[in-house]
């Protein structure tokens, strides 16, 4: 009879745990997301108590006008200019701040500028990606193309 309550007692907890595993993993924002306007896929993964995103691909990996891979050529600092756009690191102290969220700095290759930002899984394959100068945000939805 023990015996059977342990196992019942087990199997009941596996249960009542199993929506709290899920839960937690709806809200989890590893894994490769694609750009809202299809042109890059971020790499987002938890690292030093937060979250990192580094660019992985790019709908157009080589300049036009150089044939080269492109570059961060809009940065203001000369000394980044060169580096690649592929492996470029797009968040910086992006920390969480309730679960399924974390704010942050982004920074926007496109014009070389680095914004305050909120990140947030708003469902299974969305993320909420905010940047803002003083009170003005705006922002899009990456979606999930893989872990």
């Amino acid at each position: 009879m023990a015996c059977r309550f342990g196992f019942t007692f087990a199997i009941l907890a596996a249960l009542l745990a199993a929506p709290t595993v899920r839960a937690q993993s709806a809200g989890d924002p590893s894994g490769i997301w694609l750009t809202q306007a299809g042109d890059a896929k971020v790499r987002v993964s938890k690292c030093g108590g937060g979250i990192c995103g580094v660019v992985v691909w790019l709908r157009e990996p080589t300049d036009p006008a150089t044939g080269k891979p492109q570059v961060d050529d809009k940065n203001p600092n000369p000394a980044l200019k060169r580096r690649p756009m592929i492996g470029l690191p797009l968040f910086s102290g992006m920390q969480a701040t309730a679960p399924g969220k974390w704010s942050g700095q982004i920074y926007n290759a496109d014009d070389g500028s680095t914004y305050a930002s909120n990140v947030s899984v708003t469902g299974q394959d969305t993320l909420r990606v905010e940047g803002c100068v003083g009170a003005l945000c705006g922002g899009e939805n990456w979606t999930r193309t893989g872990r």
